[in-house]
């Protein structure tokens, strides 16, 4: 029993990790995100390539290599069975492949971004805390340091001369 509880309190400390929560929302941003790019892909981007192309639909592009047959019925009586079609579907490898690239480059893009406002971000708060660094040193320039013993000693004989020297007179 004290295992299963070490390994549910385990599993618990893992799940509530950041990076955990951080990569879930992650996969499931990327999921929509591939939705939507495999969308333009096959609604907008392939119809406009066929169309250049003659009419030609990616996903209907195929290499049979046997030909489908289908069942012949005569009186009730099956005289052919049906053959199912074997071929090399190319053309849906062909819209997968665009859609890997156009994926690809939009994470790119994406990533590309990010990481330029990071950098931004990172170049501003570098500058802010040179900006504090150097008011801090200038802050300090400002104040004068505190005087050494030797000095505090030679300042109170000479105070000591010029009363005396005044008493002299």
């Amino acid at each position: 029993m004290g295992k299963v509880k070490n390994f549910a309190n385990d599993f618990k400390k893992f799940i509530s990790q950041g990076n955990i929560l951080d990569m879930a929302v992650g996969v499931v941003v990327g999921t929509a995100f591939k939705a939507i790019v495999s969308s333009l892909v096959a609604d907008i981007i392939m119809p406009c390539i066929g169309f250049l192309l003659g009419d030609v639909n990616f996903t209907d592009l195929k290499w049979v290599l046997v030909k489908g047959v289908d069942e012949v019925v005569e009186e009730g009586v099956v005289v052919t069975e049906a053959v199912a079609e074997v071929a090399v579907k190319y053309g849906q490898f062909i819209q997968y492949i665009i859609d890997f690239i156009i994926i690809a480059f939009a994470m790119f893009i994406v990533v590309k971004v990010a990481m330029s406002f990071r950098n931004k971000l990172e170049a501003k708060k570098k500058a802010e805390e040179a900006a504090a660094k150097a008011a801090e040193e200038a802050a300090k320039a400002a104040i004068p340091p505190e005087p050494t013993v030797e000095e505090k000693t030679l300042k109170a004989l000479e105070d000591i001369r010029d009363f005396v020297k005044g008493i002299k007179g």
